[in-house]
């Protein structure tokens, strides 16, 4: 180099970030996969110059097209909610419009029980 100091990449900034708040090493690679997936699914444009609206509309396809979980929603949504607040310094604001994926585990709910209990009691 030119004796430039060179920014980061995202990654190492990731790293630096979660490493000094001691993360665990899983939680880092996990976040780091839909960090990945995110920027991705918006053809490769840096997190700095996308906002809320392409947070929904990631989250939003991950409810809709891939059919995901609601865990697995979740743990998309708190790695970039940690990658905008944490490492960029840019705080997500409102989300709200995001479509929610469904809980995949619906017949073990507090109406099941209730019915698999009456059920058995006749």
């Amino acid at each position: 180099m030119d004796g430039q100091s060179r920014r980061p990449r995202l990654r190492e900034q990731l790293r630096g970030v979660m490493r000094t708040q001691r993360y665990s090493l899983r939680t880092e690679k996990t976040y780091w996969y839909w960090i990945r997936y995110f920027i991705r699914f918006h053809g490769m444009r840096h997190p700095s110059e996308m906002g809320e609206e392409e947070v929904r509309v990631f989250l939003t396809w991950l409810a809709t097209k891939r059919n995901v979980a609601a865990a697995t929603q979740n743990q998309a949504l708190n790695a970039l909610v940690f990658l905008y607040g944490k490492v960029l310094g840019k705080a997500l604001g409102n989300i709200n419009g995001a479509v929610r994926a469904k809980d995949k585990y619906l017949g073990t709910g507090h109406g099941f029980w209730m019915s698999a209990i009456s059920w058995k009691r006749t």
